[in-house]
């Protein structure tokens, strides 16, 4: 178990390469182009800061 010491980045970098190869597989299996043509309409955005453009905290000018 001495080794496990010395190398334990060597695990870590084996562990982070096996994560990796299965993103990028899962990636591999989505299918993009289905899932942009059957994307649900959004609503519209509403913002409610158009309550506040009236009050203006800028002394009017004469």
């Amino acid at each position: 178990m001495e080794w496990l010491k010395e190398y334990w980045w060597l695990l870590v970098i084996v562990l982070m390469v096996g994560v990796l190869m299965n993103v990028y597989k899962d990636l591999k299996r989505i299918d993009h182009k289905k899932s942009i043509d059957n994307k649900p309409d959004l609503p519209p955005h509403r913002d409610f800061n158009d309550k506040w453009d009236d009050d203006e905290d800028w002394p009017k000018k004469k």
